[in-house]
């Protein structure tokens, strides 16, 4: 049954002496049914609630594991027991005009149970079906004929056009009503158009008035590099910023004339030269803008959706011949859609736990420090007294979640973190973390205070927002992060950089003596270059013999060192980093770090 239009609703009225028919059971019957799936479709939309995983056995062969899923009208469609296909006897399967097929799922009736039909009038049938029994049915169908999901026209996101040509399209989106004093997403958009191999490159400056960037800057540099996508291939990339307390209740956001610029295989491409969209600035929180948006979509709004009566699983990537065909793949990512279903939020809940916090693994593991570097602050420690040295180091960032809100006074904890050391006595300290304009690089430079970072307030440090204490337990090899809010925030975490320091005593001592007094420095241990050049990061041996080098930089970004030490630079300026260590000995280790710059002068004074 094409429950398409189910609504109104119309049930029966029973009074007495109402005679009864077939016909007023039956609308008995739709009335539950359409009301039960009406609620479905708003509810829970379209998708795959649990299970229907799609597998390759052979090349001709197919499992279906069991599941539920709903179809565009709110029906159920359940498989109760995993389902073994040929490929070839799956309907659709021979009306195939392509290599790349989609397999899908569908919600289906049959009549079963035939009765003895008493009290037929003349010429009826002697004989009626008394169950309908609802089933499902699995088809194939060409990809390329699978009608794409149509997102529903709000006013949510303004875009604007980039740049279009004949390979690509590029979008500017962002929403068209913000949060005073909250962060906001912009998006870069970009689209591929044809089957061409082409590579993109392209960068632009936005100006805006009433956001901050990370950088502290009112405007938005955007940039990509070298970006290559299939047909079809969708990909975003994403720039934050922070809406300013301005009393102002809307804005402007500016692309810089004459600052876009578009490269497609490095050649010129046009880009559009200006635009200029208004954003409205607005006291309500974003749950309460997205709310707002996502309710106020009229039945007709969702109407004009894409409401199919099947629900695509996988896609199939066919290897034919003359008079066979092999199953090459068998793809689900990016086909199959799953619903988040209300019944699974516990489970949900608890396996996003494990992405919730932001911590480095193990980044530094040193021995034998440096005199030059035997510097410890007054941080909370395991003992709260200062070591006199130590042979093993480690550091990571740790981010601690506010939650909505919050307020001053309020106390946060971060989670259990492993320092990595093991167990015994580990000095740990934590120092607060940020990033503010260096004129002396003349770039943004990353800065960690620790210690009373109130103590550079007024010095071009960035405002202090809580004070930290440190728990070690020692017997575990961990430690947890409370800090107390000084002020009011209106953002979710707190970042701060964590050292610890092993002491080790006894045995402990003796297995380390081959590492004393040996370490590594670079050659250059900082050095400025441009955009996309090259440097060679030569490495010093110090009380040891040369040995293998290995190199590795410390975020994503920052550009390509390969195997031998030559770095080459990232299309955006910033400070990078290069962790330099022993092969063999990767507790031996140093850091090197490239200042990037656009539009470097060079010694003939050519820019």
């Amino acid at each position: 049954m094409n429950n398409s239009q189910i609504y109104p609703f119309e049930r029966n009225r029973y009074y007495p002496g109402k005679m009864l028919t077939s016909a007023d059971f039956e609308a008995e019957q739709s009335y539950y049914i359409n009301r039960e799936r009406f609620l479905s479709s708003l509810m829970y939309g379209s998708g795959v609630v649990c299970g229907l995983g799609v597998f390759s056995l052979d090349d001709l062969s197919l499992l279906v594991e069991s599941g539920v899923a709903f179809d565009g009208n709110g029906r159920e469609i359940i498989i109760d027991s995993s389902v073994v296909k040929k490929l070839s006897a799956i309907e659709g399967f021979d009306s195939l005009k392509t290599d790349n097929a989609c397999l899908c799922l569908r919600y289906k009736e049959e009549q079963i149970a035939s009765v003895y039909a008493a009290g037929k009038a003349e010429g009826d049938r002697e004989y009626e079906y008394n169950r309908i029994s609802e089933k499902y049915e699995l088809f194939l169908n060409d990809s390329s004929d699978i009608p794409p999901e149509i997102e529903l026209e709000t006013e949510f996101l303004v875009t604007n056009r980039f740049m279009k040509s004949d390979h690509y399209l590029v979008e500017v989106a962002l929403p068209a009503t913000v949060s005073r004093g909250r962060n906001v997403r912009v998006s870069l958009i970009i689209k591929k158009l044809s089957d061409y191999d082409v590579r993109l490159s392209l960068d632009g400056i936005l100006e805006t008035p009433a956001f901050l960037s990370e950088k502290g800057e009112k405007q938005l540099d955007l940039s990509v590099t070298d970006v290559t996508l299939k047909k079809g291939e969708v990909i975003t990339r994403d720039f934050w910023a922070k809406v300013e307390n301005t009393d102002s209740d809307e804005t402007n956001i500016i692309l810089r004339s004459g600052s876009a610029h578009g490269y497609e295989n490095d050649a010129s491409v046009p880009v559009e030269k200006s635009f200029a969209v208004k954003i409205k600035i607005s006291n309500r929180t974003p749950l309460e803008l997205v709310s707002t948006e996502i309710g106020r979509m009229s039945l007709e709004m969702r109407a004009a959706g894409a409401r199919m009566d099947f629900v695509p699983l996988a896609e199939i990537k066919l290897e034919r011949t003359d008079n066979a065909y092999i199953i090459e793949k068998v793809t689900e990512s990016g086909v199959k859609r799953y619903i988040t279903a209300p019944g699974q939020e516990f489970l949900r809940n608890s396996y996003l736990e494990y992405f919730n916090k932001s911590v480095d693994f193990v980044r530094e593991r040193t021995t034998s420090l440096p005199e030059s570097t035997r510097e410890f602050s007054h941080s909370s420690s395991s003992d709260g007294k200062e070591p006199s040295f130590a042979t093993e180091t480690s550091t990571g960032v740790l981010e601690i979640p506010l939650g909505v809100n919050a307020s001053e006074g309020d106390i946060r904890f971060s989670g259990e973190i492993t320092h990595g050391l093991g167990k015994g006595n580990v000095y740990v300290s934590v120092g607060y973390e940020s990033i503010e304009k260096d004129d002396a690089l003349m770039a943004s430079a990353r800065n960690t205070i620790y210690g009373n970072p109130a103590l550079f307030v007024g010095q071009g440090g960035a405002q202090v927002d809580a004070e930290t204490a440190v728990r070690v337990m020692n017997d575990k090899g961990s430690f947890v992060v409370a800090a107390r809010l000084l002020h009011d925030v209106d953002y979710l975490t707190l970042t701060y950089r964590w050292v610890a320091m092993k002491f080790p005593a006894g045995a402990e001592m003796e297995s380390m003596e081959d590492y004393f007094d040996k370490s590594i420095s670079a050659e250059t241990p900082t050095v400025v270059m441009g955009i996309k050049e090259s440097h060679f990061f030569g490495v010093v041996f110090h009380n040891m013999p040369k040995s293998s080098i290995s190199y590795e930089l410390t975020s994503q970004g920052a550009g390509e060192i390969n195997a031998n030490g030559v770095y080459t630079a990232p299309a955006k300026e910033g400070v990078y980093e290069i962790r330099i260590y022993c092969t063999d000995m990767p507790v031996i280790c140093t850091y090197a770090y490239a200042i990037v710059k656009k539009d470097l002068v060079n010694e003939d004074g050519e820019s």
